[in-house]
């Protein structure tokens, strides 16, 4: 899978996904400080999808006809020790690959999606 980790995705997880063979960019290294619009267009782009914590994404890609191709996937739940963040992060994310065409949730304890466009 292709995978955009924006800026405030943590590099354990970033490192954790590029170490199990997936094309992985992180707007932290490849345009920090861009805008939100900017870094879902990119992943657009690049036929990637978006892995963040921040909620305005929710709103933007609800506005934004995404391609089939891309995908959001909005981390709400407590991270735990840095230590395990790279894995449990990866682990969730890996466990699935019906990202793309949707705005997906992480929970604690479950995850939610919903079909884009």
């Amino acid at each position: 899978m292709r995978f955009r980790a924006d800026e405030n995705f943590p590099r354990a997880a970033v490192a954790a996904i590029s170490s199990a063979g997936h094309d992985i960019a992180w707007v932290r290294v490849v345009a920090p400080g861009a805008a939100d619009a900017d870094v879902l267009a990119h992943a657009v782009r690049e036929e990637r999808i978006l892995l963040t914590f921040d909620k305005d994404f929710g709103e933007l890609a609800g506005r934004t006809t995404l391609p089939k191709s891309c995908g959001v996937v909005l981390v709400r739940m407590p991270m735990p020790k840095s230590d395990d963040v790279g894995q449990l992060l990866a682990k969730r994310i890996l466990a699935r690959n019906d990202w793309s065409g949707r705005f997906s949730v992480i929970e604690a304890g479950r995850t939610r999606m919903r079909r884009l466009g």
